[in-house]
């Protein structure tokens, strides 16, 4: 019988699973849709893990050691508690929450996780490996230095600069034209008319083009964002994480240079003992290298 390791990214919207041999090839990769996820009640979570794993593992092959990262492990319980449920249901099981992940993805045992991309969030452990995390509060109270976080925040900016009577740096009309609209009090209703995710992301890219077009608003928003970033890791550090290696990730922070350079100027400033660093591979990485670690390899 063929011994496999089996890895997942269980996210909001999709589910990647990856199988490999003890050797390290790679027997299978693929993304579905995380259809009816829910970390809680573990003993369901549990099944519906056990069903995807068991729908892909080849005939002839056994699952020696399972890992994943989840949305919704939010405490260290619900992740010991999963992976007492797939115990039962014959599963080796490290279980974490999905930001988690790029700490272990970058090759790190210990670390701060810090995720900007359509949310903001940042995860550790202390000393006894309980996870912590500060942030991901979703886009509407929260998530600064996201995308949508941070359109939130210029739209605020731009309109009262312009309330103010102050001409347009250019942040306005970035904002105005990546929406679509005529004038302020149209990006006004554009904005608060579908306070969604969807809605306003997208939109990112336009603070960061008024930035390089020499829009001082808009590059005070970046900051305020990186900093806000680099709050959420004194926030951990203040809570006991452990670790000298910051690892970002997420499609803003990793794409947007003004966004990473504030933010690590502003985590190493404060903290010398800190090395930041990006995650280049998939989040789902870590969970291979957490089920390596779990058979010795």
């Amino acid at each position: 019988m063929t011994a496999l390791i089996a890895a997942l990214d269980i996210g909001g919207t999709k589910t990647q699973l990856i199988l490999e041999d003890l050797e390290g090839k790679r027997v299978l990769d693929v993304t579905e849709p995380s259809l009816e996820w829910d970390a809680e009640p573990e003993d369901k979570a549990a099944i519906w893990i056990a069903e995807r794993v068991r729908r892909h593992t080849p005939e002839g092959a056994e699952i020696v050691a399972l890992a994943f990262g989840a949305q919704g492990i939010n405490r260290t319980e619900t992740g010991r508690t999963l992976e007492r449920e797939l115990q039962a249901l014959g599963y080796r099981t490290t279980a974490v929450n999905d930001a988690s992940l790029i700490v272990a993805a970058a090759g790190f045992t210990r670390g701060i996780g810090v995720i900007a991309g359509t949310g903001a969030i940042a995860v550790g452990t202390n000393a006894a490996g309980e996870f912590i995390a500060s942030g991901g509060w979703g886009w509407i109270i929260g998530d600064e230095g996201s995308a949508a976080g941070l359109v939130r925040e210029a739209t605020r900016t731009a309109l009262r600069a312009n309330d103010e009577g102050k001409v347009d740096d250019g942040l306005l009309g970035h904002l105005i034209a990546a929406f679509g609209v005529a004038d302020a009090e149209r990006l006004t209703r554009r904005v608060n008319d579908d306070p969604t995710v969807d809605n306003w992301a997208p939109h990112a890219p336009a603070i960061f083009a008024a930035a390089d077009a020499g829009s001082a608003l808009a590059q005070s928003v970046i900051t305020e964002g990186a900093h806000a970033l680099a709050a959420l890791v004194d926030q951990l550090l203040s809570r006991g994480a452990t670790g000298t290696d910051v690892v970002v990730a997420g499609s803003v922070i990793v794409n947007q240079p003004r966004l990473y350079t504030a933010f690590e100027q502003a985590v190493t400033g404060r903290h010398k003992q800190l090395k930041v660093h990006v995650l280049r591979d998939a989040p789902v990485e870590g969970a291979v290298q957490l089920a390596r670690r779990a058979v010795g390899k």
